[in-house]
């Protein structure tokens, strides 16, 4: 069997190359650190890569060029590109949109007044655009918060919960924005119930505890959503490893909340605790697992290189624990992180220099590349055993052509040799310091 070699490496000009075509041979080296592919035995099925079509990417996209935003469009949702097949998008505002804003005039809970309007101006485009290359792109909504007027504190930012007397306007509201955008030809795949629960930001955030997400799934969300057109799947938590077990566990033990809630999502940020997605698959396996948020926080980083490697060891570590969709942040910001609203300036795999309109690919594009290229919808991981040093990391699948795609990173200061075996037969790499190689086995 042929191996079909591409690397992205730092200090080289290789940006997912091909670099190389080999043989796995029956003679082949044991004294090398290995991986034992082994095809026969699956573990979840694949539903892709993608980001967020927040209001700052897509403003920052509508101020550039229409070819410059063509380009970006291509190098994220064609094959040629990162071959995206999912999307992210925010009920109205969040941190990284230009202010604060809902879809209904104040004290409507009978949603009345209730005009989308605002998303014409630049997201509704941009998912158009995504779609025009992808037209069943999978996307999922989630609210960062429901209007001042239902919570608490009577702001949208600061945290503060939803008012129980708004419980059924707020499930209301979700499925007034999936009829709106329905209009607009663009259909939903999921939702979360609520972005980051737990935390309580200086931006638009609210809290719920774990009984009160279980609670307002059974009683109002679930139930309402099931009544409508809509078969929109319904995942909880969208936060942090940290605490995903208890969060999940809390939701997903009670029988009534759990027969609307297809799976769980989840973000980096806090720890790399990625054998708890394993653990909330072992206690509810036929629930399913979703990454929904990941970004280097804290500005932009442009040709930065440890901040693709930390986009590889998060997507391995979250792929080999069972998770089956993983769906960036911002698709693009400018050249100071943003816009957002609070100031919270973050990174992209893409960034547009406002002044000059130049289109910046981090190392971050070309990482995720490694494995939104080459590992398939309705691929299946399989099982790898592997003795790898520290800071070597590997993802193995199948795709349903039978090609076998191994995704292998050296985020270590040495290259270093490994061994790949598949039906008693092998091959020794040669992974460069810094490196991330895609195999590709047919």
């Amino acid at each position: 069997m042929n191996i079909k070699v591409f690397r992205t490496a730092e200090k080289t000009l290789e940006k997912i190359k091909h670099v190389e075509t080999i043989s796995l041979e029956k003679n082949f080296s044991t004294q090398k650190p290995l991986i034992v592919l082994n095809p026969e035995k699956t573990y979840q099925t694949h539903i892709g890569f993608g980001g967020a079509f927040t209001e700052s990417a897509a403003y920052t996209l509508s101020l550039l060029p229409e070819e410059k935003q063509n380009e970006i469009i291509h190098a994220y949702f064609s094959e040629e590109g990162l071959n995206y097949n999912l999307g992210r998008t925010h009920i109205h505002s969040c941190d990284f949109a230009l202010g604060n804003y809902t879809y209904v005039e104040e004290h409507d809970k009978e949603l009345k007044t209730f005009d989308l309007s605002h998303e014409d101006k630049w997201v509704v485009p941009m998912i158009k655009k995504a779609m025009a290359y992808v037209p069943a792109l999978k996307l999922l909504a989630s609210p960062w918060s429901p209007p001042a007027w239902m919570k608490s504190n009577n702001n949208m930012n600061f945290g503060g919960k939803l008012l129980p007397e708004f419980y059924q306007p707020w499930a209301n509201y979700y499925v007034k924005y999936f009829e709106e955008m329905k209009k607009r030809d663009i259909p939903f795949w999921a939702m979360t119930v609520q972005n980051e629960p737990a935390a309580v930001q200086t931006w638009d955030s609210c809290i719920y505890s774990a009984e009160e997400e279980r609670d307002f799934v059974k009683n109002y969300l679930g139930p309402t959503i099931k009544k409508s057109p809509f078969d929109v799947k319904i995942l909880g938590w969208d936060h942090n490893r940290d605490i995903i077990v208890e969060r999940a566990t809390t939701m997903l033990s009670d029988k009534e909340a759990s027969k609307y809630m297809w799976g769980i999502a989840s973000h980096w940020y806090v720890s790399e605790q990625f054998e708890n997605l394993s653990i909330v698959h072992e206690l509810f396996p036929d629930k399913h697992l979703v990454f929904t948020e990941g970004c280097i926080e804290g500005g932009p980083r442009p040709h930065a290189w440890h901040t693709g490697e930390r986009y590889a060891r998060n997507i391995i570590g979250d792929l080999n624990n069972h998770l089956e969709g993983w769906i960036d942040w911002n698709l693009i910001l400018n050249e100071e992180g943003g816009p957002n609203h609070v100031k919270n300036y973050c990174d992209a795999p893409i960034l547009v220099d406002r002044r000059t309109k130049e289109i910046i690919y981090n190392s971050s594009y070309y990482y995720i590349g490694h494995f939104s290229k080459f590992i398939r919808p309705e691929a299946k991981r399989i099982h790898a055993q592997s003795n790898l040093p520290q800071k070597i990391y590997q993802t193995s699948y199948v795709n349903k052509n039978g090609e076998i795609v191994v995704v292998i990173q050296n985020e270590s200061d040495q290259d270093q040799e490994v061994t790949v075996v598949l039906k008693h037969e092998g091959q020794t790499l040669n992974m460069l310091k810094h490196s991330i190689v895609t195999l590709v086995i047919a």
